[in-house]
């Protein structure tokens, strides 16, 4: 499934957690390694000297260092470059040119300005890669995946996350979950949700077991011995369905979820769904997001 990863790195403390799980995912897979730091035109424009250019580069370069040293010490060959324009627009280049399969960054990077935010450079990377993108916060131990979950709405958008959950689950011997939440708001509408019928919640639920029902056999027949369970969870949170998604990871003790979002727009652009970017900002463990193809 992955045979070249690319870590982006910024020096930032969930830069470093991902770097450490990106190399968790290389040496479970057997993949190389490519780290990058992108050096912010922007903040060269605003020097005003050489002396001041070169700190600026040697951070870049500190943060390389830090990640090939922790490598080393894992016994994981990597390659590093220190690149120089706009990081989103680098990172995904970088990995065209690399042939990478999957780019991994932390949720939010040096100038992140809030736990909740998902940082300026992550978001625009998921907007623009067609790369899968694993996003890492400051949850959970690096390396651990026994219980994996894949989310379903019963649409091709789902589905594409099945290869990169049952490739991970089969390398880490993962309990898979497959969770369909029914989220009552937008189905009942913004005031009147607390009075929908209970025929018509059961309906909802009976489509949300039809489509975690298909997920499940599509990995079963996938991989005949993973161990898979199913549920439909509900929600009337005004996040939506991702509250649920979010409820349902904490009380399982998921530790890596796995989603698909959208795919191109007429313009060209990736489009990340709502749902999965609610979910990046709000849970606490890695997110896997696999982009449909357009």
């Amino acid at each position: 499934m992955y045979e070249r990863l690319l870590i982006a790195v910024d020096g930032s403390e969930e830069a470093r957690r991902a770097a450490r799980r990106g190399l968790g995912l290389a040496a479970a897979f057997d993949a190389s390694v490519d780290v990058v730091s992108v050096v912010e035109q922007k903040a060269l424009r605003l020097t005003e000297s050489g002396s001041e250019r070169s700190r600026v580069r040697d951070r870049g370069e500190a943060a390389l260092a830090e990640i090939e040293t922790l490598a080393s010490d894992l016994g994981i060959a990597v390659t590093t470059e220190l690149v120089e324009g706009t990081p989103a627009v680098e990172i995904g280049a970088y990995a065209d040119a690399r042939g990478a399969d999957l780019i991994v960054v932390g949720r939010q990077g040096l100038t992140g300005i809030g736990r909740r935010l998902l940082g300026g450079v992550t978001e625009q990377v998921l907007h623009r890669s067609d790369v899968p993108v694993l996003v890492v916060s400051g949850g959970g131990e690096a390396g651990d995946y026994a219980r994996v979950l894949l989310t379903t709405d019963g649409s091709d958008n789902a589905e594409v996350a099945i290869p990169h959950g049952t490739a991970i689950a089969r390398r880490f011997d993962s309990e898979v979950h497959v969770v369909n939440v029914v989220d009552l708001q937008s189905a009942g509408g913004l005031f009147d949700a607390g009075g929908l019928e209970a025929e018509f919640v059961e309906r909802l639920e009976a489509r949300g077991q039809e489509a975690v029902d298909a997920m499940g056999r599509q990995l079963e027949e996938a991989e005949g011995d993973l161990d898979v369970r199913t549920a439909v969870e509900r929600t009337s949170s005004f996040e939506g369905a991702a509250a649920g998604i979010r409820e349902y990871v904490a009380a399982e003790g998921i530790d890596l979820v796995v989603m698909g979002s959208h795919g191109r727009s007429n313009l060209g652009r990736q489009l990340l769904g709502s749902v999965a970017s609610t979910v990046l900002r709000t849970v606490d463990v890695p997110v896997l997001v696999v982009k449909r193809p357009g």
